[in-house]
């Protein structure tokens, strides 16, 4: 079956006009050269080249890396990305704005102490805190420092709560909701940018924050919805930090209790939600018919939702527990379906947790069905394809990048192709600084594996000693 043509449903890019006034009269060439040598200074490596610049100057890149961050902020002291040209990172990922009447003020009705060490969402969002968040990114930028910056998550609360004895807060009210709903986010931003190896036990704190908010209740039935649905949401978000760190038992449960969250609170896009993780966490774990039952489950939940592009994302998730019970015909229907659902474009109804779901994720979700029945070409084609659309649209979102390029050097090795398998590897390796990923470093071994007998092949030596130190060190 053919892949799917539709363009991205993302607006046409704007250009970046200060970002053009700021090169002034050098040539993209030129002004490259500078970004290059602003990033040896600070001792970081970037390969900007003047199709870059060009990128960026015709909108294509909305947010740099935070690797691009960094220099350009050495290069331009003082600015800021927004001074720069750029979206801020939050707008990119997908977060919806918050009108002035929807976020609490620090003197409003709804301000209330925080209950148990729980900062509100005012005090964690200071312009000293978000500065020093930001510096921080700035002297490290790797994993480790994105599971530090968890700490600074509005529902982190004690020490104490983060060794287990999550103190009993007060009735919650608008301010603890927003927090819950911040963190969600956060959690998903770090986990784009940097893989979940170092980020779950960090987000295990909020997690019991929030049920512990949950267990206190809520003045108002309607803030007590969206706590419910927050909690939820939070325990997906956590049970998916510890599903692609190959935690999967402790996935297994946080899945099981935000379906019961969801239920309790008859909510069915977090239902919905639920039931579409467990089905991939049971493809990963070998257990196809059970990723099967599980989709078709969220299905039926989320056609409460009015959402074609959740019911395109559950039908790739059902493709994939008919790939691994070896069914093509059965895989084919689904992904037949998860294409027609998805060219219908996205609508009001689309979840928030869906903004990582485009044409690159779909044609990623695609070649994994497709290695799983054993047809490398084909699954390499759509790798590519993925790879490709995630570096020119989404380019911050490195995590995908690597994982979506893993599969393509998997499938290209499978598919006789040494050479060019190893040339994707590398380009795996070359991530990993900013990546953390039980996930990619197994798919990225059993490449190598694949490879090893083609170790004599141009390029596969030189990766397969890369991959080999990197293991060792």
């Amino acid at each position: 079956m053919a892949s799917s043509t539709t363009a991205s449903s993302t607006p046409p890019p704007r250009p970046n006009l200060a970002f053009r006034r700021l090169r002034g009269q050098r040539s993209p060439g030129e002004f490259a050269a500078l970004v290059r040598r602003a990033a040896r200074e600070i001792g970081e490596r970037v390969s900007c080249d003047a199709r870059y610049v060009g990128r960026v100057e015709a909108g294509e890149i909305r947010c740099p890396n935070y690797a691009y961050e960094r220099v350009f902020l050495h290069m331009f002291p003082g600015r800021t990305l927004t001074d720069l040209g750029f979206a801020p990172r939050a707008a990119v990922r997908g977060r919806g704005a918050r009108t002035d009447s929807d976020t609490p003020t620090a003197h409003g009705p709804d301000r209330v102490p925080a209950p148990g060490g729980l900062r509100h969402p005012e005090e964690n969002h200071s312009d000293e805190e978000s500065d020093v968040r930001r510096r921080a990114f700035m002297a490290g930028g790797t994993a480790t420092v994105a599971a530090a910056s968890l700490t600074a998550l509005p529902l982190s609360g004690t020490a104490g709560a983060a060794a287990g004895a999550v103190p009993r807060p007060r009735t919650a009210g608008e301010a603890e909701v927003h927090a819950v709903e911040e963190a969600v986010r956060r959690i998903r931003l770090l986990d784009d940018r940097h893989g979940a190896d170092g980020l779950y036990r960090r987000a295990a704190a909020p997690l019991r924050t929030a049920y512990a908010l949950l267990d206190a209740g809520t003045a108002r039935p309607a803030t007590a919805d969206r706590l419910y649905t927050g909690a939820g949401e939070l325990a997906i978000s956590v049970g998916w930090l510890a599903h692609d760190s190959g935690r999967f038992d402790d996935a297994r449960s946080h899945y099981a209790e935000a379906l019961a969250t969801a239920r309790m609170a008859g909510d069915p896009a977090v239902e919905a939600h639920a039931f579409c993780n467990t089905a991939f966490l049971a493809r990963d774990a070998g257990r196809p018919r059970e990723a099967v039952r599980a989709a078709q489950a969220a299905a039926r939940a989320a056609r409460q939702v009015a959402s074609p592009r959740l019911l395109s994302l559950i039908a790739l998730r059902e493709a994939g527990g008919w790939a691994g019970l070896g069914d093509r015909a059965g895989c084919e229907r689904s992904l037949s379906q998860a294409h027609a659902l998805f060219d219908r474009g996205p609508g009001p109804q689309d979840p928030e947790w869906m903004t990582f779901y485009g044409p690159a994720e779909l044609a990623g979700l695609e070649a994994q069905c497709w290695s799983a029945l054993g047809h490398w070409e084909r699954a390499a084609r759509h790798a590519h394809r993925a790879a490709d659309v995630a570096a020119a649209q989404t380019p911050e979102f490195t995590r995908n990048i690597a994982l979506y390029t893993a599969e393509l050097a998997d499938d290209l090795a499978r598919a006789g192709r040494p050479d060019e398998a190893a040339a994707a590897g590398l380009r795996v390796l070359a991530l990993l600084d900013e990546v953390q990923s039980s996930r990619i470093q197994g798919m990225l071994a059993t490449t190598a594996r694949v490879l090893l007998p083609h170790r004599r092949a141009s390029g596969v030596s030189g990766f397969l000693e890369h991959h080999a130190s990197r293991a060792r060190g």
